[in-house]
């Protein structure tokens, strides 16, 4: 099976082009104010009108008012919407898009504490496991996690998140064979004091991932 990628935290045309051309399956815009990494829905827009063809445009929503749901839809042509805060199913399911849900995995969390977590969301296409919250950041931290802790859900797509770069993202794959991994810091260029620049990415770090993702696919 080949392992997807989705490249998010997307905020200039460039770097959207760069994964597409790269090979990634799916970008991902942020429309959550608490992050450098949020983008408005004027420039979403633009930016999913400039990509190629085959290429999902997801929507990474944390604890959203629905009119800000409904209004972004209304605006971006998003093919999937991500759900990364508290959402009910019932609230991931009223907007009839097809949904992810994220799971944070906390240190310590069991198998059935997780897969009673996942049951509630039965109708989401994906279930994305992350690191927990950090520093009042529902994502995007660059953290990693204990793979080990990703319980086996049959039937269900996983797609694994969470501190992931070209130097770990093979062994990832190898330890949870998930459908897709999600990326954001992991891609992004490093600024002078050595951290990432949130929200703007490095096609050197957005091709050197994809191809360790292809590498563990083999």
């Amino acid at each position: 099976m080949r392992t997807r990628v989705k490249i998010c935290g997307i905020t200039r045309h460039e770097d959207a082009l760069a994964a597409a051309e790269a090979g990634a399956d799916a970008i991902g815009f942020v429309f959550w104010s608490g992050t450098p990494r949020m983008v408005g829905v004027e420039r979403a827009a633009a930016i999913a009108a400039a990509l190629p063809p085959f290429v999902t445009v997801v929507g990474l929503f944390v604890d959203p008012a629905p009119e800000a749901v409904r209004a972004t839809l209304a605006a971006v042509p998003l093919d999937l919407l991500q759900f990364h805060g508290h959402e009910a199913p019932e609230f991931c399911r009223a907007f009839g898009r097809r949904y992810l849900k994220a799971i944070p995995v906390a240190a310590g969390a069991t198998h059935a504490a997780l897969l009673e977590y996942a049951a509630r969301y039965g109708d989401a296409v994906g279930l994305l496991f992350d690191a927990p919250p950090a520093d009042g950041v529902p994502g995007g931290t660059g953290r990693t996690f204990d793979w080990n802790a990703v319980p086996p859900l049959p039937g269900r797509r996983v797609v694994l998140s969470g501190g992931l770069d070209a130097d770990n993202v093979r062994a990832a794959i190898g330890r949870v064979r998930p459908w897709a991994v999600d990326v954001s810091s992991g891609v992004e260029t490093i600024g002078p004091d050595g951290k990432p620049v949130k929200g703007i990415k490095d096609a050197a770090r957005i091709a050197a991932f994809i191809e360790e993702v292809r590498h563990a696919d083999v």
